[in-house]
């Protein structure tokens, strides 16, 4: 029998973290559905099967919907499972971010350690969910397939990305200093920012672009990250998806300076740590590893498949030892009332 599966996606950076599990549903013979909204929803693919409606969602009744947001309508049908839009980038305290429990899942799939064990600690505590850690679906592809031989290269590639939080992000600082290093030539440049960046700053780095530098708007990064031999960032969860392949990052005024990144504080000081990037020392790779086996241990790009396994699991299980939910009731109303679904 045929299982049928909802992908929830609200933002279209969603986008790449569910593709991949889409495509093991797909494997196994079952039915993948998206209920997808806001961004997301003009970025779907003509063979992706969108559900408009929640009575649509209804009555195709899930067995489990995935998602990689922070919340999800509670009445659908099927396990609620939270899969992660990002990495624990350390934007917010944690009982404001990456680790805050809003009520509306039934199972985390973590990433790795450094946050399956806070979440288990959580598990333990509320009793309304459970953990299993499975590495992170969006990973997937960067670990897939026969490494492609390197490209030969005139010149070293940056990747230059930021988020899209003004107080958190390197764009609004360093648009003068990437002007001036991508015209010196000395390197080759590709300039990508979060969905949600502001659109003026978006057309400022815009017209940047020159012989050696391009600007690239795209949902999958993963050929960028391949590709490039260095990372600009600041504290965004794409420099620890860069990070994995065991390769520099560069972080401008980062929330969390660490061991794994080359922090700069100041424009000018970007070209040197550019410099030290390219020529590591064997004490910043070991940092990089140890790092990247706390995160994200896996690199055999099957987290997907470690994903529904786990949901199956649960379902099979069922929620008979878990605790109820707290009620949340202003935030399930606010959903409904967005989704015009009153039936009870």
């Amino acid at each position: 029998m045929v299982k049928r599966y909802l992908l929830y996606a609200s933002n279209r950076y969603a986008l790449p973290v569910l593709r991949p599990l889409q495509s093991v549903i797909r494997s196994r013979g079952d039915a993948a559905f998206w209920f997808a909204t806001g961004s997301a929803a003009s970025r779907l693919l003509p063979d992706e099967q969108r559900i408009k409606t929640a009575s649509a969602v209804m009555d195709i009744a899930p067995a489990a919907v995935f998602v990689a947001g922070n919340v999800v309508p509670d009445f659908f049908p099927g396990i609620k499972v939270q899969v992660f839009h990002g990495f624990n980038a350390r934007k917010r305290p944690d009982d404001r971010g990456h680790f805050r429990i809003r009520g509306f899942f039934d199972l985390y799939c973590t990433q790795g350690p450094d946050t399956t064990v806070p979440f288990r600690e959580l598990a333990e505590r509320l009793g309304h969910f459970r953990v299993t850690e499975t590495g992170w679906t969006k990973m997937d592809p960067l670990f897939q397939g026969s490494p492609a031989p390197p490209k030969k290269k005139k010149r070293p590639l940056i990747l230059y990305t930021s988020t899209f939080t003004p107080e958190l992000s390197a764009a609004y600082h360093l648009e003068k200093t990437l002007a001036e290093l991508s015209a010196s030539g000395e390197y080759d440049w590709a300039v990508t920012f979060h969905p949600k960046m502001a659109p003026a700053i978006v057309n400022a780095y815009r017209s940047l672009e020159n012989d050696y530098l391009t600007f690239i708007e795209t949902d999958d990064v993963i050929p960028l990250l391949r590709e490039a031999d260095v990372m600009i960032s600041d504290t965004s969860s794409i420099a620890y998806e860069f990070l994995l392949q065991h390769r520099p990052v560069i972080t401008f005024r980062t929330r969390m300076p660490a061991a794994h990144f080359i922090n700069v504080t100041e424009p000018e000081s970007l070209s040197a740590a550019i410099c030290r990037a390219l020529d590591p020392e064997p004490k910043l790779i070991r940092a990089i590893r140890d790092c990247s086996d706390q995160i994200h241990p896996y690199r055999d790009g099957k987290s997907s498949e470690r994903v529904l396994d786990a949901a199956t699991a649960f379902i099979e299980t069922g929620m008979t030892s878990l605790k109820p939910k707290p009620r949340n009731l202003l935030r399930r109303l606010k959903i409904r009332r967005t989704l015009r679904y009153f039936r009870w």
